[in-house]
Protein backbone atom coordinates (compact mmCIF):
# COMPACT_ATOMS: atom_id res chain seq x y z
CA UNK A 1 0.00 0.00 0.00
CA UNK A 2 1.07 3.61 -0.51
CA UNK A 3 2.41 5.86 2.22
CA UNK A 4 -0.71 8.00 1.89
CA UNK A 5 -2.95 5.08 2.76
CA UNK A 6 -0.91 4.45 5.89
CA UNK A 7 -0.63 8.05 7.03
CA UNK A 8 -2.30 7.66 10.39
CA UNK A 9 -1.85 10.19 13.14
CA UNK A 10 1.03 9.58 15.54
CA UNK A 11 -1.44 8.98 18.37
CA UNK A 12 -3.42 6.48 16.29
CA UNK A 13 -0.25 4.63 15.39
CA UNK A 14 0.79 4.48 19.02
CA UNK A 15 -2.61 3.09 19.97
CA UNK A 16 -2.43 0.51 17.19
CA UNK A 17 1.05 -0.64 18.21
CA UNK A 18 0.07 -0.89 21.87
CA UNK A 19 -3.05 -2.90 21.00
CA UNK A 20 -1.11 -5.26 18.76
CA UNK A 21 1.49 -5.86 21.43
CA UNK A 22 -0.75 -6.14 24.46
CA UNK A 23 -3.84 -7.90 23.10
CA UNK A 24 -2.15 -11.33 22.75
CA UNK A 25 -0.97 -11.10 26.35
CA UNK A 26 -4.45 -10.45 27.71
CA UNK A 27 -5.99 -13.09 25.47
CA UNK A 28 -3.69 -15.82 26.73
CA UNK A 29 -3.32 -14.58 30.29
CA UNK A 30 0.42 -14.01 30.13
CA UNK A 31 2.96 -11.90 28.29
CA UNK A 32 4.17 -13.26 24.95
CA UNK A 33 7.52 -15.00 24.89
CA UNK A 34 10.57 -12.93 24.09
CA UNK A 35 11.76 -9.55 25.30
CA UNK A 36 9.03 -6.89 25.33
CA UNK A 37 11.41 -4.04 24.48
CA UNK A 38 12.81 -5.95 21.51
CA UNK A 39 9.27 -6.51 20.25
CA UNK A 40 8.59 -2.78 20.45
CA UNK A 41 11.78 -2.06 18.47
CA UNK A 42 10.70 -4.50 15.76
CA UNK A 43 7.29 -2.84 15.57
CA UNK A 44 8.93 0.54 15.26
CA UNK A 45 10.95 -0.74 12.32
CA UNK A 46 7.89 -2.21 10.64
CA UNK A 47 6.18 1.19 10.86
CA UNK A 48 9.14 3.13 9.44
CA UNK A 49 7.27 4.24 6.32
CA UNK A 50 4.37 6.05 8.01
CA UNK A 51 6.49 7.24 10.95
CA UNK A 52 9.79 8.16 9.29
CA UNK A 53 9.09 8.31 5.57
CA UNK A 54 11.54 5.53 4.68
CA UNK A 55 10.43 2.08 3.53
CA UNK A 56 12.54 0.04 5.97
CA UNK A 57 15.32 0.93 8.42
CA UNK A 58 18.93 0.05 7.79
CA UNK A 59 19.35 -3.27 9.58
CA UNK A 60 23.11 -3.17 10.22
CA UNK A 61 25.94 -0.68 10.20
CA UNK A 62 28.35 -0.86 7.29
CA UNK A 63 31.19 -3.37 7.85
CA UNK A 64 34.68 -2.10 8.60
CA UNK A 65 37.14 -1.46 5.78
CA UNK A 66 40.91 -1.32 5.76
CA UNK A 67 43.31 0.89 3.87
CA UNK A 68 42.44 3.65 1.41
CA UNK A 69 38.84 2.82 0.54
CA UNK A 70 37.96 5.93 -1.45
CA UNK A 71 38.77 5.93 -5.20
CA UNK A 72 37.94 8.22 -8.17
CA UNK A 73 35.69 5.61 -9.83
CA UNK A 74 33.30 4.86 -6.96
CA UNK A 75 29.61 5.68 -7.09
CA UNK A 76 27.88 7.55 -4.30
CA UNK A 77 26.24 4.27 -3.29
CA UNK A 78 29.76 3.02 -2.50
CA UNK A 79 30.06 5.68 0.19
CA UNK A 80 26.92 5.10 2.26
CA UNK A 81 24.61 2.23 3.19
CA UNK A 82 21.03 3.51 3.24
CA UNK A 83 17.60 2.60 4.53
CA UNK A 84 15.36 1.04 1.89
CA UNK A 85 13.84 3.61 -0.43
CA UNK A 86 16.66 6.16 -0.10
CA UNK A 87 19.07 6.89 -2.97
CA UNK A 88 22.50 8.52 -3.04
CA UNK A 89 24.27 10.62 -5.64
CA UNK A 90 27.25 12.94 -5.49
CA UNK A 91 26.70 16.65 -5.20
CA UNK A 92 30.47 17.05 -5.44
CA UNK A 93 33.67 15.09 -4.88
CA UNK A 94 35.74 18.28 -4.73
CA UNK A 95 34.73 19.81 -1.41
CA UNK A 96 37.80 20.57 0.68
CA UNK A 97 38.96 17.89 3.11
CA UNK A 98 37.25 18.19 6.51
CA UNK A 99 34.13 19.79 5.08
CA UNK A 100 31.84 19.91 8.09
CA UNK A 101 28.63 21.78 8.84
CA UNK A 102 26.70 23.38 5.99
CA UNK A 103 23.98 26.00 5.53
CA UNK A 104 21.65 26.72 2.63
CA UNK A 105 21.94 30.09 0.94
CA UNK A 106 19.73 31.97 0.40
CA UNK A 107 17.59 30.56 3.18
CA UNK A 108 14.53 30.48 0.91
CA UNK A 109 14.83 28.94 -2.55
CA UNK A 110 18.53 28.18 -1.98
CA UNK A 111 20.99 27.92 -4.85
CA UNK A 112 24.05 26.91 -2.80
CA UNK A 113 25.33 25.15 0.26
CA UNK A 114 27.85 27.23 2.18
CA UNK A 115 30.17 24.92 4.10
CA UNK A 116 32.73 25.20 6.88
CA UNK A 117 36.05 23.39 6.37
CA UNK A 118 37.47 22.18 9.67
CA UNK A 119 41.15 22.24 8.75
CA UNK A 120 43.65 24.18 10.80
CA UNK A 121 45.12 27.47 9.64
CA UNK A 122 48.05 26.74 7.34
CA UNK A 123 49.89 28.03 4.30
CA UNK A 124 49.67 25.50 1.48
CA UNK A 125 52.39 24.50 -0.96
CA UNK A 126 50.77 26.75 -3.59
CA UNK A 127 51.17 29.73 -1.26
CA UNK A 128 47.49 30.04 -0.42
CA UNK A 129 45.98 29.82 3.05
CA UNK A 130 43.77 26.86 3.90
CA UNK A 131 40.19 26.94 2.57
CA UNK A 132 37.80 27.73 5.44
CA UNK A 133 34.42 28.62 3.92
CA UNK A 134 33.28 27.29 0.55
CA UNK A 135 30.08 27.54 -1.48
CA UNK A 136 28.79 24.56 -3.41
CA UNK A 137 26.29 25.17 -6.21
CA UNK A 138 23.29 22.87 -5.89
CA UNK A 139 22.65 22.66 -9.62
CA UNK A 140 26.01 21.20 -10.61
CA UNK A 141 28.22 20.85 -7.51
CA UNK A 142 30.67 23.59 -8.50
CA UNK A 143 32.88 24.45 -5.51
CA UNK A 144 34.31 27.93 -4.91
CA UNK A 145 36.27 29.16 -1.91
CA UNK A 146 34.76 32.16 -0.16
CA UNK A 147 37.17 32.64 2.75
CA UNK A 148 40.59 31.29 3.71
CA UNK A 149 42.66 31.34 6.87
CA UNK A 150 40.19 30.55 9.63
CA UNK A 151 41.20 27.75 12.00
CA UNK A 152 38.88 24.71 12.18
CA UNK A 153 35.77 26.36 10.76
CA UNK A 154 32.82 24.28 11.95
CA UNK A 155 29.55 25.92 13.00
CA UNK A 156 27.86 27.87 10.20
CA UNK A 157 24.44 29.46 9.75
CA UNK A 158 22.55 31.66 7.33
CA UNK A 159 21.24 34.58 9.37
CA UNK A 160 17.66 35.86 9.08
CA UNK A 161 19.07 39.12 7.66
CA UNK A 162 20.85 37.38 4.79
CA UNK A 163 24.49 36.95 5.88
CA UNK A 164 26.59 33.90 6.73
CA UNK A 165 27.93 33.42 10.26
CA UNK A 166 30.93 31.07 10.25
CA UNK A 167 32.66 30.04 13.47
CA UNK A 168 35.82 28.25 14.62
CA UNK A 169 36.03 25.11 16.74
CA UNK A 170 39.24 25.81 18.61
CA UNK A 171 40.17 27.17 22.04
CA UNK A 172 40.41 30.76 20.78
CA UNK A 173 37.63 30.27 18.24
CA UNK A 174 36.08 33.36 16.74
CA UNK A 175 32.99 34.13 14.67
CA UNK A 176 33.07 35.76 11.22
CA UNK A 177 30.09 37.33 9.47
CA UNK A 178 30.07 37.37 5.67
CA UNK A 179 27.84 39.70 3.66
CA UNK A 180 26.93 38.68 0.07
CA UNK A 181 28.58 35.22 0.30
CA UNK A 182 27.62 34.28 -3.27
CA UNK A 183 29.94 36.98 -4.63
CA UNK A 184 32.71 37.15 -2.03
CA UNK A 185 35.47 34.93 -3.46
CA UNK A 186 39.02 34.00 -2.42
CA UNK A 187 39.23 36.38 0.51
CA UNK A 188 41.37 35.72 3.60
CA UNK A 189 41.59 36.19 7.33
CA UNK A 190 44.91 38.00 7.54
CA UNK A 191 45.27 37.92 11.32
CA UNK A 192 43.00 35.81 13.53
CA UNK A 193 43.95 37.65 16.72
CA UNK A 194 43.07 41.10 15.45
CA UNK A 195 40.34 40.00 13.06
CA UNK A 196 42.02 41.69 10.11
CA UNK A 197 40.56 40.47 6.80
CA UNK A 198 41.24 41.17 3.13
CA UNK A 199 37.72 42.49 2.44
CA UNK A 200 36.46 44.44 5.46
CA UNK A 201 33.42 45.68 3.54
CA UNK A 202 32.02 42.14 3.35
CA UNK A 203 33.70 40.19 6.19
CA UNK A 204 33.90 41.06 9.88
CA UNK A 205 35.10 39.18 12.93
CA UNK A 206 32.34 39.47 15.51
CA UNK A 207 34.25 39.95 18.76
CA UNK A 208 31.05 40.67 20.69
CA UNK A 209 30.26 36.95 20.41
CA UNK A 210 31.98 34.54 22.83
CA UNK A 211 35.47 33.21 22.20
CA UNK A 212 35.18 29.42 22.45
CA UNK A 213 35.27 26.18 20.46
CA UNK A 214 32.15 26.79 18.37
CA UNK A 215 30.12 24.13 16.64
CA UNK A 216 26.33 24.18 16.90
CA UNK A 217 24.44 27.44 17.07
CA UNK A 218 21.10 29.04 16.30
CA UNK A 219 20.53 32.60 15.14
CA UNK A 220 17.14 34.14 15.87
CA UNK A 221 15.53 36.94 13.87
CA UNK A 222 16.21 39.32 16.77
CA UNK A 223 19.95 38.68 16.54
CA UNK A 224 20.07 36.43 19.60
CA UNK A 225 22.64 33.65 19.13
CA UNK A 226 22.71 30.48 21.26
CA UNK A 227 25.66 28.11 20.89
CA UNK A 228 27.71 25.52 22.73
CA UNK A 229 31.41 25.31 23.62
CA UNK A 230 32.81 21.98 22.37
CA UNK A 231 34.78 21.16 25.54
CA UNK A 232 35.00 17.98 27.59
CA UNK A 233 35.05 17.93 31.42
CA UNK A 234 38.54 18.03 32.89
CA UNK A 235 39.94 20.30 30.16
CA UNK A 236 41.74 21.85 32.00
CA UNK A 237 41.79 19.75 35.16
CA UNK A 238 38.62 20.04 37.28
CA UNK A 239 36.83 22.14 34.64
CA UNK A 240 33.15 21.34 34.31
CA UNK A 241 32.95 20.87 30.53
CA UNK A 242 31.41 22.95 27.79
CA UNK A 243 28.78 25.57 28.59
CA UNK A 244 25.85 26.79 26.51
CA UNK A 245 26.14 30.51 25.75
CA UNK A 246 23.69 33.19 24.67
CA UNK A 247 24.50 36.44 22.89
CA UNK A 248 21.90 39.20 23.25
CA UNK A 249 22.38 42.07 20.78
CA UNK A 250 22.62 45.63 22.04
CA UNK A 251 20.12 46.59 19.34
CA UNK A 252 17.77 43.73 18.48
CA UNK A 253 17.08 43.28 14.79
CA UNK A 254 13.49 44.14 13.83
CA UNK A 255 13.57 44.72 10.08
CA UNK A 256 12.74 42.08 7.50
CA UNK A 257 14.75 41.16 4.43
CA UNK A 258 18.49 41.37 3.85
CA UNK A 259 20.66 44.07 5.37
CA UNK A 260 22.46 46.49 3.10
CA UNK A 261 25.86 46.17 4.77
CA UNK A 262 27.57 44.67 7.79
CA UNK A 263 27.12 47.86 9.81
CA UNK A 264 23.41 47.00 10.00
CA UNK A 265 24.00 43.59 11.59
CA UNK A 266 22.82 43.04 15.18
CA UNK A 267 25.96 40.98 15.82
CA UNK A 268 28.15 44.06 16.00
CA UNK A 269 27.53 44.68 19.72
CA UNK A 270 25.85 42.97 22.62
CA UNK A 271 26.30 40.95 25.80
CA UNK A 272 27.17 37.31 26.44
CA UNK A 273 25.73 34.95 29.06
CA UNK A 274 26.28 31.32 30.05
CA UNK A 275 23.49 28.95 30.99
CA UNK A 276 23.25 27.86 34.62
CA UNK A 277 20.72 25.13 35.32
CA UNK A 278 18.99 25.03 38.70
CA UNK A 279 17.49 21.95 40.34
CA UNK A 280 14.79 23.98 42.07
CA UNK A 281 12.27 26.57 40.95
CA UNK A 282 12.79 29.40 43.42
CA UNK A 283 16.53 30.05 43.34
CA UNK A 284 19.74 29.14 41.54
CA UNK A 285 20.73 25.86 43.16
CA UNK A 286 23.34 24.56 40.75
CA UNK A 287 26.29 22.20 40.48
CA UNK A 288 26.68 18.45 40.17
CA UNK A 289 23.39 16.69 39.56
CA UNK A 290 21.76 19.82 38.18
CA UNK A 291 22.38 19.34 34.45
CA UNK A 292 18.63 19.40 33.75
CA UNK A 293 15.87 21.58 35.18
CA UNK A 294 15.22 25.33 35.22
CA UNK A 295 17.96 27.51 33.81
CA UNK A 296 18.98 31.14 34.16
CA UNK A 297 21.77 33.04 32.36
CA UNK A 298 24.88 34.42 34.10
CA UNK A 299 26.92 37.25 32.59
CA UNK A 300 30.36 36.50 31.14
CA UNK A 301 32.89 38.48 29.15
CA UNK A 302 32.94 37.61 25.45
CA UNK A 303 36.74 37.37 25.22
CA UNK A 304 37.05 35.16 28.32
CA UNK A 305 33.70 33.38 28.07
CA UNK A 306 34.97 29.85 28.68
CA UNK A 307 36.94 30.67 31.83
CA UNK A 308 34.26 32.98 33.18
CA UNK A 309 31.59 30.33 32.70
CA UNK A 310 33.57 27.77 34.67
CA UNK A 311 34.47 30.22 37.44
CA UNK A 312 30.95 31.57 37.82
CA UNK A 313 29.19 28.21 37.98
CA UNK A 314 27.75 27.75 34.51
CA UNK A 315 26.52 24.23 33.79
CA UNK A 316 29.12 22.14 31.95
CA UNK A 317 28.37 19.29 29.54
CA UNK A 318 30.50 16.60 27.89
CA UNK A 319 31.47 18.16 24.56
CA UNK A 320 28.38 20.04 23.35
CA UNK A 321 28.57 19.84 19.57
CA UNK A 322 25.79 20.60 17.14
CA UNK A 323 22.90 22.77 18.36
CA UNK A 324 19.75 23.20 16.27
CA UNK A 325 16.41 24.98 16.58
CA UNK A 326 13.24 22.89 16.40
CA UNK A 327 11.36 24.34 13.39
CA UNK A 328 7.98 22.85 14.29
CA UNK A 329 7.94 23.78 17.98
CA UNK A 330 5.12 26.10 18.91
CA UNK A 331 3.98 27.38 22.27
CA UNK A 332 0.42 28.56 21.76
CA UNK A 333 0.62 30.79 24.85
CA UNK A 334 4.02 32.33 24.03
CA UNK A 335 4.99 33.13 20.45
CA UNK A 336 8.50 34.16 21.56
CA UNK A 337 9.44 30.74 22.99
CA UNK A 338 12.00 28.68 21.07
CA UNK A 339 13.13 25.08 21.49
CA UNK A 340 16.75 24.22 20.79
CA UNK A 341 18.47 20.85 21.06
CA UNK A 342 22.13 19.95 21.24
CA UNK A 343 24.35 16.89 21.40
CA UNK A 344 26.70 16.01 24.26
CA UNK A 345 29.08 13.60 22.55
CA UNK A 346 30.37 11.87 25.66
CA UNK A 347 32.97 9.10 25.50
CA UNK A 348 31.80 5.70 24.32
CA UNK A 349 35.04 4.04 25.52
CA UNK A 350 34.19 5.34 28.98
CA UNK A 351 30.64 3.94 28.64
CA UNK A 352 29.24 7.46 28.35
CA UNK A 353 27.12 6.85 25.26
CA UNK A 354 26.15 10.49 24.69
CA UNK A 355 22.84 12.28 24.67
CA UNK A 356 20.68 14.90 23.01
CA UNK A 357 19.44 17.57 25.42
CA UNK A 358 16.74 20.12 24.59
CA UNK A 359 15.89 23.45 26.14
CA UNK A 360 12.87 25.70 25.75
CA UNK A 361 13.73 29.38 26.19
CA UNK A 362 10.54 31.29 26.95
CA UNK A 363 12.19 34.72 26.68
CA UNK A 364 15.14 34.67 24.25
CA UNK A 365 15.91 38.39 24.62
CA UNK A 366 16.03 38.03 28.40
CA UNK A 367 19.22 37.01 30.18
CA UNK A 368 19.27 37.20 33.97
CA UNK A 369 20.84 35.24 36.80
CA UNK A 370 17.56 35.34 38.71
CA UNK A 371 14.98 34.73 35.99
CA UNK A 372 14.84 31.04 35.09
CA UNK A 373 13.59 31.37 31.51
CA UNK A 374 14.81 28.01 30.13
CA UNK A 375 13.63 24.48 30.89
CA UNK A 376 16.22 21.81 30.02
CA UNK A 377 15.65 18.04 29.71
CA UNK A 378 17.19 15.02 28.01
CA UNK A 379 15.54 13.94 24.78
CA UNK A 380 17.72 11.09 23.38
CA UNK A 381 20.06 8.79 25.31
CA UNK A 382 22.72 6.75 23.53
CA UNK A 383 23.61 3.07 23.77
CA UNK A 384 26.28 0.64 22.57
CA UNK A 385 25.10 0.88 18.95
CA UNK A 386 23.94 4.52 18.87
CA UNK A 387 26.51 6.77 20.49
CA UNK A 388 28.97 9.67 20.16
CA UNK A 389 26.16 11.97 19.02
CA UNK A 390 27.51 14.92 17.05
CA UNK A 391 25.43 16.55 14.30
CA UNK A 392 21.67 17.11 14.35
CA UNK A 393 19.08 17.94 11.71
CA UNK A 394 15.36 18.45 12.15
CA UNK A 395 13.41 17.26 9.13
CA UNK A 396 11.05 20.00 7.91
CA UNK A 397 7.46 18.84 7.90
CA UNK A 398 7.74 15.79 10.14
CA UNK A 399 9.80 17.41 12.89
CA UNK A 400 11.75 14.14 13.25
CA UNK A 401 15.28 14.64 14.55
CA UNK A 402 18.21 13.06 12.69
CA UNK A 403 21.22 12.35 14.91
CA UNK A 404 24.70 11.76 13.45
CA UNK A 405 27.46 9.76 15.15
CA UNK A 406 30.96 11.16 15.60
CA UNK A 407 33.16 8.20 14.79
CA UNK A 408 34.51 6.16 11.89
CA UNK A 409 31.87 4.15 10.02
CA UNK A 410 29.44 6.50 11.76
CA UNK A 411 25.68 6.01 11.50
CA UNK A 412 22.74 8.39 11.20
CA UNK A 413 19.58 7.66 13.19
CA UNK A 414 16.13 9.21 12.77
CA UNK A 415 14.25 9.90 16.01
CA UNK A 416 10.56 10.60 16.46
CA UNK A 417 9.16 13.56 18.32
CA UNK A 418 7.79 12.94 21.80
CA UNK A 419 4.16 11.89 21.56
CA UNK A 420 1.33 11.91 24.08
CA UNK A 421 2.85 9.20 26.26
CA UNK A 422 4.00 9.90 29.79
CA UNK A 423 7.71 10.39 29.15
CA UNK A 424 9.30 13.49 27.62
CA UNK A 425 11.77 11.73 25.32
CA UNK A 426 11.75 10.66 21.71
CA UNK A 427 9.23 7.92 20.97
CA UNK A 428 11.92 5.87 19.21
CA UNK A 429 14.80 5.91 16.73
CA UNK A 430 15.78 3.87 13.66
CA UNK A 431 19.03 3.62 11.73
CA UNK A 432 18.90 5.16 8.24
CA UNK A 433 22.51 5.63 7.07
CA UNK A 434 25.97 4.21 7.68
CA UNK A 435 29.28 5.35 6.20
CA UNK A 436 31.11 2.52 4.43
CA UNK A 437 34.64 3.94 4.70
CA UNK A 438 36.21 3.19 8.08
CA UNK A 439 38.58 6.16 7.70
CA UNK A 440 35.63 8.55 7.41
CA UNK A 441 32.60 9.76 9.33
CA UNK A 442 29.34 11.49 8.40
CA UNK A 443 28.91 15.13 9.27
CA UNK A 444 27.07 18.29 8.27
CA UNK A 445 23.81 16.41 7.68
CA UNK A 446 21.17 18.90 6.54
CA UNK A 447 17.70 18.73 4.99
CA UNK A 448 16.47 20.82 2.08
CA UNK A 449 13.64 23.22 3.00
CA UNK A 450 11.01 20.75 1.74
CA UNK A 451 12.40 17.93 3.91
CA UNK A 452 12.67 15.47 1.00
CA UNK A 453 16.38 15.72 0.26
CA UNK A 454 19.36 15.59 2.61
CA UNK A 455 23.03 16.37 2.15
CA UNK A 456 25.92 14.85 4.12
CA UNK A 457 29.69 15.25 4.05
CA UNK A 458 31.79 12.07 4.13
CA UNK A 459 34.54 13.65 6.16
CA UNK A 460 38.32 13.01 6.26
CA UNK A 461 38.53 9.86 4.15
CA UNK A 462 41.98 8.42 3.53
CA UNK A 463 42.73 10.24 0.26
CA UNK A 464 45.77 8.23 -0.82
CA UNK A 465 44.02 7.33 -4.08
CA UNK A 466 42.53 10.78 -4.73
CA UNK A 467 44.00 13.83 -6.49
CA UNK A 468 44.34 17.19 -4.77
CA UNK A 469 42.11 20.08 -5.79
CA UNK A 470 43.68 23.54 -5.53
CA UNK A 471 46.51 22.02 -3.50
CA UNK A 472 44.17 20.48 -0.90
CA UNK A 473 42.70 17.06 -0.23
CA UNK A 474 38.97 16.57 -0.79
CA UNK A 475 35.75 15.21 0.68
CA UNK A 476 32.59 13.88 -0.93
CA UNK A 477 29.29 15.65 -0.34
CA UNK A 478 26.44 13.23 -1.02
CA UNK A 479 22.85 14.11 -1.88
CA UNK A 480 20.25 11.65 -0.51
CA UNK A 481 16.74 11.54 -1.91
CA UNK A 482 13.64 9.45 -1.28
CA UNK A 483 12.53 10.91 2.07
CA UNK A 484 8.84 11.45 2.70
CA UNK A 485 7.78 14.24 5.04
CA UNK A 486 5.34 12.27 7.17
CA UNK A 487 3.53 14.12 9.93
Amino acid sequence: MSVMKHRLTRAALGTAVAAALVAPAFASGFLPSGDFGARVERWLGSLSEPLFGVKRPLAESAPATTGAYRTPTQSAADQVALAHGLRAEYLTRNAADLTDMMAFFPAHNPTHLVACVEGGRATLANGKLNPAVQRIRLSDGQVETVLRGMSRCDGIRTTPWGTILATEETTDGGAYEIHDPLHVTEQSVLDRATGSVSDAAHIAKRTALPTMAWEGLIVLSSGVVIGGDELRPGSPADADGGAIFKFVPATPHVATGEIGSLVDSPLAAGSVYAMQVSCVDDKQQYGQGCEIGNAAWIAVNAATARGDANTNGATGYYRPEDLEMDPVFKDEANADAVRFCWTNTGNEDGKNYSEVVCGVDSAPLTASNTQRTVVVNRFVEGDTDFNSHDNLAFQPGSGNLYVVEDHDNGDVFACLKDGSDRDIKTDGCIKVLSVKDSSAEPTGFIFSPDGRTAYVSIQHSDDTNMPLVDGYATDDVVRITGFDTVR
